[in-house]
């Protein structure tokens, strides 16, 4: 039953990632053009003629996570642990992600954690994952529930807890203008969900003690 729930929300995701066609660079080079001009100034003076291609291999850069699938990063794991089955833990994991709603920079930090059940991973694919979903236009909410859910389908382990600190450039350099207000979203599966200790022993190693 797991295995269908997994492949169908596979094929949801990908679905979602492909429903439009992507369009040439030219057309997206264009369409900053059209940018510039509505904001009232000549994308043809000397500092505005070549920004259209700039914004778009800047966009390349942004967005590479669509090119990349978190799942695969996780697929090469190691069975040699000597019995260790305690929490495996990242801290202080930058992020630089761009929300969905008016592509403007989320800037903040991720701390996750598993406990493993037979094996492990590299933990520089941990923050792989995390840096593939930040790489495309999101909500704070979804990214953390799509890294939490990402490692468990993949590790199988015992439980996974993920916070997310960030700050979200929407709310502090238009509308609301409050900069000094951070977003907090979490997700614990298994053992951390289900184990108050566990949740509260994260929660202090994510403080550093």
């Amino acid at each position: 039953m797991n295995a269908v729930v997994d492949g169908l929300r596979a094929r949801t995701e990908n679905d979602r990632l492909s429903a439009v066609e992507k369009p040439s660079r030219e057309e997206a080079e264009a369409a900053v053009r059209t940018l510039i001009a509505w904001a009232g100034d000549n994308p043809d003076r000397e500092g505005l003629i070549d920004t259209p291609g700039r914004v778009v291999r800047a966009y390349e850069e942004f967005f590479e996570g669509y090119n990349v699938d978190p799942f695969k990063e996780l697929t090469r794991t190691f069975e040699e642990v000597e019995g260790y089955d305690d929490m495996v833990m990242l801290r202080d994991i930058n992020i630089e992600s761009h929300c969905e709603h008016h592509m403007v920079a989320i800037l903040g930090r991720a701390h996750i954690a598993y406990v493993p059940t037979k094996k492990v991973v590299g933990i520089s694919k941990l923050a792989r994952v995390i840096e593939i979903f930040a790489r495309r236009l999101q909500t704070q909410e979804t990214m953390t529930a799509q890294i939490a859910d990402t490692i468990n389908r993949a590790l199988q382990p015992q439980g996974v807890a993920i916070l997310i600190e960030a700050k979200h450039q929407c709310m502090t350099t238009r509308g609301i203008k409050k900069p000094d207000v951070a977003t907090i979203t979490t997700q614990f599966t298994g053992v951390f969900r289900d184990d108050p200790r566990m949740e509260a022993r994260f929660m202090q190693m994510i403080r550093g003690y």
